[in-house]
């Protein structure tokens, strides 16, 4: 190379490192942005049930925060731990979420030993508290008891002639039979079913006479006359049933927040604590957009939100109770003891 021309090479070199140089730091400063493209929802459970409208309702006003789409993914299965493993295996990178419920959460890695590795201090790190939702209990109008205590004295005067059902052995319902068995002194005889489906559709025919479920879908045989409350599960009692007492005011608090559904967002465990911080902001913000309100109060869901940390002290507090229903009755799986 003459000695002219090594200058222009020079500045030529020089020229291309910095350009070269600003397209590194570009892409650092994008890297260190998030979100860049749509987030996944995972919701393990099929779609249309309290659940998932509520999954749904957030996701879309996430995205005026995020900047991107939230898109819910239905995968359902196995009481919630195909969907929920789905979560737990997924990169912790803030594109795949879970929306979490009591049952996967706290249920399944207490009551069924295939589930334990999903346990949620392990597996997942809790992003925000979405909603609770309360529970009625009602009994079959041909049963004659219209109140909590009728119900009582005709539960004692005929034990184990009762019928409840539940989605499950093992299940958040099996559960909650258990503890108002215990809590009440009575003896209802517990029928599993295949999902709450089937569950509810056995209380209206009769074949069960004591029906635990979710408030927002009970509310319409509620209000027929094909249902008769006599209980809920809630932290006040409810605008559409006041003369229906909560079970704490009846005495019986651990029933009452056992009984009370709650889910929120979780992210896989190892995923960066500001990925989590911006995720929670936006579904704190969500939560709080005027018609989403609306629509949960409709359904007669309470909205949470607040810090990570919620969530997590939920968890605790509910598989503490979850455990200790399930050793006094004896229902822990043996790998358990």
């Amino acid at each position: 190379m003459s000695r002219a021309a090594r200058p222009f090479f020079w500045l030529k070199t020089a020229g291309l490192l910095a350009m070269l140089g600003a397209v590194m730091t570009a892409q650092a400063a994008d890297a260190g942005r998030y979100p860049q493209r749509p987030v996944r929802l995972v919701v393990p459970f099929t779609p249309g049930g309290s659940t998932d409208i509520v999954a749904r309702l957030v996701a879309e006003a996430m995205h005026t925060s995020l900047g991107q789409p939230v898109v819910v993914d239905n995968r359902a299965g196995a009481g919630g731990l195909i969907g929920a493993e789905y979560v737990a295996h997924a990169a912790p990178d803030g594109y795949t979420l879970g929306l979490g419920t009591i049952s996967t959460l706290v249920v399944n890695p207490v009551m069924l030993p295939q589930s334990a590795r999903l346990n949620p201090g392990k597996a997942f790190v809790p992003v925000v508290a979405l909603a609770s939702i309360p529970s009625v209990f009602s009994l079959h109008p041909g049963l004659g008891a219209h109140n909590y205590a009728q119900f009582i004295a005709l539960a004692r005067s005929k034990p184990d002639q009762l019928n409840i059902g539940s989605s499950g052995g093992g299940s958040i319902g099996h559960l909650i039979a258990e503890r108002i068995n215990a809590d009440l002194k009575i003896k209802l005889h517990h029928i599993p079913y295949k999902g709450q489906g089937p569950v509810v559709s056995s209380a209206l025919s009769g074949e069960t006479q004591v029906l635990s479920d979710q408030y927002p879908s009970s509310a319409a045989h509620v209000a027929s006359g094909r249902l008769i409350p006599f209980a809920v599960a809630a932290q006040q009692r409810l605008p559409a049933l006041p003369q229906v007492p909560t079970f704490k005011e009846l005495g019986h608090p651990t029933l009452n927040e056992l009984a009370i559904t709650w889910f929120g967002i979780v992210a896989p465990a190892g995923t960066p604590a500001a990925v989590v911080q911006t995720l929670n902001v936006a579904a704190n913000a969500a939560l709080q957009d005027a018609a989403v309100q609306e629509r949960l109060q409709s359904l007669g869901v309470q909205a949470l939100g607040g810090k990570p940390q919620r969530l997590h002290d939920m968890m605790e507090e509910t598989a503490q109770s979850v455990r200790e229903t399930a050793a006094e009755r004896s229902l822990l799986p043996s790998s358990s003891r």
